[in-house]
């Protein structure tokens, strides 16, 4: 085969699909990212693929990604306890821990190149990321859904989280 034939055949196979995965995409960009993403899972993977759902089995949540760079993730448990005292001053120590393990927050200027995302964390309900960098790596992306991991999750090992776009 000729290299012409060859370079015809791998143009005309990438057209087909394209036009077949119109909102498939390998990289972004910064600008493919920005908007508001409600979260739809979050889960603990273990090597052996083992998933675990990181913040029970319907997670609340938004990942805010803006047009100049700055970012705020927040992360919930459905089930949270009320504070029974109503204040949330004077939650009992049963209380706070349910809070302090069922919420993530963290906020801070973002960058992307390729498929990672890097998030600086300036402040965060988990203090021991503040002043770091967490890199997402983005495995999955359409202009509707994404899918990014981050390898050294808050609870310790990989953790996948599944996003989609709010319109």
């Amino acid at each position: 085969m000729t290299s012409r034939i060859a370079i015809a055949l791998a143009t005309v196979s990438f057209g087909i699909a394209v036009a077949v995965l119109p909102d498939a995409a390998v990289a972004q960009t910064a600008a493919d990212l920005v908007g508001s993403w409600a979260v739809i899972s979050v889960d603990n993977v273990s090597p052996d693929g083992k998933r675990s759902p990181a913040f029970g089995p319907n997670p609340k949540g938004v990942v805010i990604l803006d047009g100049n760079g700055r970012y705020v993730e927040l992360i919930l448990r459905s089930d949270l306890p009320p504070i029974a005292a109503g204040n949330r001053m004077q939650g009992t120590a049963e209380e706070n821990r349910a809070v302090a393990q069922g919420v993530l927050a963290f906020y801070g200027p973002y960058s992307v190149a390729g498929n990672v995302v890097t998030l600086v964390v300036d402040g965060s309900s988990y203090p021991n990321w503040i002043g770091g960098d967490q890199k997402r790596t983005i495995t999955s992306f359409t202009s509707h859904q994404m899918t990014w991991t981050n390898s050294v999750g808050s609870s310790g090992g990989l953790v996948e989280l599944v996003a989609r776009r709010v319109e």
